[in-house]
């Protein structure tokens, strides 16, 4: 059988019954995560923009989180998309280098609420959705960043294919189809990293609307191409022409390996590729003292060094807080200077501190011959201090890796720290109690009311 349909075979058969309690006590905790950062997301300018733009096409009856807009479900899918994976705190799964719950959970979201569902229903859709995306990213071998592709964008449409044909009650040809049709929309290029525009954070609720085209115009009857992921023209001979691709890990490990449990919760408010760099600057800054630094040598996978290290010019001095979560040398420099990493040193204070930003001047970069990419993202951070000491600290693999994971007691400090920035006390005590029953009878559009703003 084709890949696309052994997915869409298990996909069909699958209930919340078949899916571990611990798989399901960390989806609801991964889902916490991610409507913590989609109320931080309202402060920024991007949120207005991303409604301005939206609201524009009209209004609708879908409530969106954290804002008291109601929009059509595919907009409101979209523009949940871009709150939840705006600030690019949001999770990653490691192998698969894509940020996994910012497609699957608005896709599912959204569908749910159209059919009518229960958050037995959008749980399970989303549990979906994100073993999807986690194992098309990670049939890309790490190889999509490489050729100016976001796997999240295209990793992600797959996913939501799937997540909202589940809930619109495809059968196992339905949901083969809908990822033959969303093979077709699923992109998204890096090329925002040359000029920090905001692309980025509108990919995954794109892929989000997308997988739910996708599912509609399958229960319509569209015809998708079969081998979407291996064909001659497929996903992989397509995207990554020439590279050693792994399709077969589309098929791999289901219903014995969740992928899920292998999705890492950021504690710093960065691109994953550098958190390693920030914990190996922060584990060896006691040592400094007050001795002057000379230089700062980091090793790093060439592959990440692209996006967070190229051109150098920009990353020693980003030009605003997009850039900045971009930049490990300004990462690095920063929590040398301030002792920390957290969302104000992002702010234009922080953007214009001489200190960090001639301590980045300080950084330079070299290939990690050493690294664990793309199964971790590794970290090596040299300095030499100006009394002729030089300190060395590698992280092999990350904090957040499923070797390293965040508690889900973390998750829950993380979550209140984000949408601390936005709600009250009581506001989010409220979402707290919705997203941890996940699962239950409740209807999903009343879990959706439960967490607008």
């Amino acid at each position: 059988m084709t890949l696309s349909r052994q997915v869409a075979d298990f996909a069909a058969k699958a209930s919340l019954s078949d899916v571990p309690e611990e798989v399901l006590l960390r989806a609801r905790h991964l889902v916490l995560d991610a409507v913590g950062l989609a109320f931080a997301s309202t402060r920024y300018p991007f949120a207005a923009v991303a409604r301005d733009a939206l609201s524009a096409f009209g209004g609708g009856d879908h409530p969106v989180l954290a804002m008291p807009d109601r929009l059509p479900a595919r907009d409101a899918a979209v523009l949940n998309g871009v709150l939840i994976h705006g600030m690019d705190f949001d999770d990653t799964h490691i192998p698969a280098v894509t940020h996994v719950s910012a497609a699957a959970l608005p896709a599912a979201l959204s569908a749910a609420v159209a059919q009518g569902a229960t958050t037995r229903d959008l749980l399970l859709a989303y549990v979906l959705g994100v073993e999807v995306s986690a194992r098309v990213g990670v049939g890309g071998a790490g190889g999509f960043h490489d050729v100016g592709f976001h796997p999240t964008a295209v990793a992600g449409a797959f996913g939501a294919s799937v997540a909202a044909g589940k809930i619109t009650g495809l059968d196992a040809d339905g949901l083969a189809t809908a990822q033959g049709i969303v093979g077709s929309m699923s992109s998204g290029l890096l090329e925002f990293l040359a000029d920090g525009a905001w692309t980025k954070r509108l990919h995954p609720g794109w892929a989000a609307m997308s997988g739910l085209t996708a599912a509609g115009f399958a229960k319509a009857g569209w015809t998708g191409p079969n081998e979407v992921y291996e064909g001659r023209f497929g996903l992989y001979n397509t995207h990554l022409t020439g590279r050693e691709t792994r399709p077969e890990a589309v098929v791999e490990g289901w219903g014995e390996t969740w992928e899920l449990m292998r999705t890492a919760v950021k504690p710093y408010p960065i691109c994953h590729f550098i958190h390693a760099f920030a914990d190996a600057a922060l584990i060896l800054r006691p040592e400094i003292g007050d001795t002057e630094i000379s230089s700062i040598r980091c090793a790093i996978h060439p592959v990440p060094g692209k996006v967070v290290c190229e051109p150098l010019e920009v990353k020693w001095a980003p030009r605003d807080e997009y850039d900045a979560k971009f930049s490990l040398p300004f990462v690095v420099a920063a929590a040398l200077q301030r002792g920390r990493f957290t969302l104000t040193e992002l702010e234009d204070e922080a953007l214009r501190d001489r200190g960090i930003l001639d301590l980045a001047g300080k950084v330079t970069v070299v290939d990690d011959d050493e690294s664990a990419f793309p199964g971790a993202y590794s970290g090596y951070v040299e300095i030499e201090l100006a009394d002729g000491r030089v300190l060395r600290h590698r992280e092999q693999v990350n904090r957040g890796h499923d070797e390293r994971p965040l508690s889900n007691d973390e998750i829950v400090a993380k979550f209140h720290d984000t949408i601390g920035t936005a709600a009250s006390t009581a506001t989010a005590e409220k979402v707290l109690d919705a997203v941890l029953s996940l699962g239950d009878n409740t209807p999903a559009a009343d879990f959706a009311e439960a967490c607008r703003g």
